[in-house]
């Protein structure tokens, strides 16, 4: 029985949501075996290929409309394709950017020819997705971007540095976040939609060395002149990238949180199992009252993290999900996430900080957390707006 052991919330039990679960977990199995996915990690990204025969498979733009070459889903089938990635280990396939993040932004802000044009193409897994946000001088202050989107004949010229991109390395489709108006701040940002065959100008810079995410290519983009048609601005209209981007936040927080629970899981059932196994001054660590204590502490506050999880998942599906709410989940099940590693980690002793265990590399993945998809100084910045 799994430490946390919280009932499947009701919205899940569904006989076609089981049945896509059992499929998305064979596909895993057989095209992303350990020995594949310790390539990636020694390569520092997942092949191409991979990306097609998830497209093949079924498990790439599920909540994409059907006349859009998608799968008519909606977030519980975004769940399972994470949840079982999670499971299976298949480490740094970017399947909650593409899916859950970027694939939203065309669906619900591109105009008919944009879907009609992308879409297809990024539910096959032709085109692989990455958003530019993140600037070498710029971090969570969207608003102060110096990339530009200048006017030039029927088009745009777009100008800028990227960083921290992930999938930077591998995107043939990139959405970048431009000022199209410099004198404004939010008013002036646009999201611009990039094929990079062809694109003169693009350029990637080096793949960043992390101290997690082995598998995951996070990189720099540098766009000198590149030559955009009229019709990259996502929804066709100027200055609306700003809300755009405002718009789906909830939902990329709460992503966040999602992968953060799973995590706290999988340390805590690997550190009970291996603290009642271990054996020191005669007996098993778990014997210790200390061990129980840790493990009991953070056995009640994750539970109440996936019940809390659960119910922010079931207003998402409602469309009840609001700002305030996604940043709660995402600033406390990541600082959840970073204590419940580092005591599991330390519960192993020093075997614990040896990568060969799960734990080494738990606790290397999960520093990120608190940093991405808006920093927890932020996040606790929208909540105190709220009060």
């Amino acid at each position: 029985m799994p430490v946390i052991d919280v009932p499947q919330p009701e919205f899940m039990e569904d006989e076609e949501i089981a049945i896509f679960k059992d499929a998305v977990g064979k596909f895993y199995d057989q095209h992303a075996p350990a020995k594949r996915v310790e390539k990636w990690r020694d390569e520092g990204q997942v092949d191409v290929e991979f990306w097609q025969e998830a497209g093949a498979a079924g498990i790439l733009g599920m909540t994409v409309p059907e006349e859009y070459g998608g799968h008519g889903g909606d977030f519980r089938h975004d769940l399972v394709v994470l949840d079982q990635q999670a499971e299976k280990g298949v480490d740094g396939f970017a399947a909650s950017l593409h899916n859950v993040i970027i694939l939203p932004y065309l669906v619900r802000h591109g105009t008919e020819e944009q879907k009609q044009r992308w879409l297809p193409r990024l539910v096959s897994g032709e085109l692989i997705s990455a958003i530019a946000m993140t600037e070498p001088g710029v971090g969570s202050d969207l608003q102060s971007i110096a990339t530009t989107a200048t006017k030039d004949g029927n088009g745009y010229r777009l100008n800028g540095a990227k960083t921290f991109i992930s999938s930077g390395q591998l995107a043939n489709f990139v959405v970048v976040v431009a000022k199209t108006d410099p004198k404004a701040r939010a008013k002036g940002i646009s999201l611009m939609c990039m094929e990079t065959k062809g694109a003169e100008g693009f350029r990637r810079g080096k793949k960043l060395d992390k101290i997690g995410l082995d598998a995951a290519d996070t990189s720099e983009l540098f766009f000198d002149d590149v030559f955009l048609p009229g019709d990259s601005v996502l929804g066709g209209e100027e200055g609306k990238g700003f809300y755009q981007l405002m718009g789906e936040l909830p939902q990329e927080r709460l992503v966040i949180a999602v992968g953060a629970m799973k995590t706290i899981e999988k340390a805590l059932d690997t550190t009970v199992e291996y603290v009642k196994e271990r054996k020191a001054f005669g007996q098993t660590i778990w014997d210790f009252q200390n061990t129980q204590f840790v493990l009991a502490d953070l056995k009640a506050r994750g539970t109440a993290a996936k019940v809390f999880l659960n119910d922010c998942i079931a207003k998402l599906l409602r469309g009840e999900l609001d700002v305030t709410t996604a940043s709660i989940a995402k600033y406390w099940i990541t600082e959840l996430q970073g204590e419940v590693v580092d005591k599991c980690l330390q519960l192993h002793g020093g075997w614990g900080y040896i990568n060969e265990y799960s734990i080494a590399k738990m606790y290397r993945d999960s520093r990120i957390t608190r940093i991405f998809g808006g920093s927890n100084e932020i996040m606790k910045m929208i909540i105190a707006r709220s009060m």
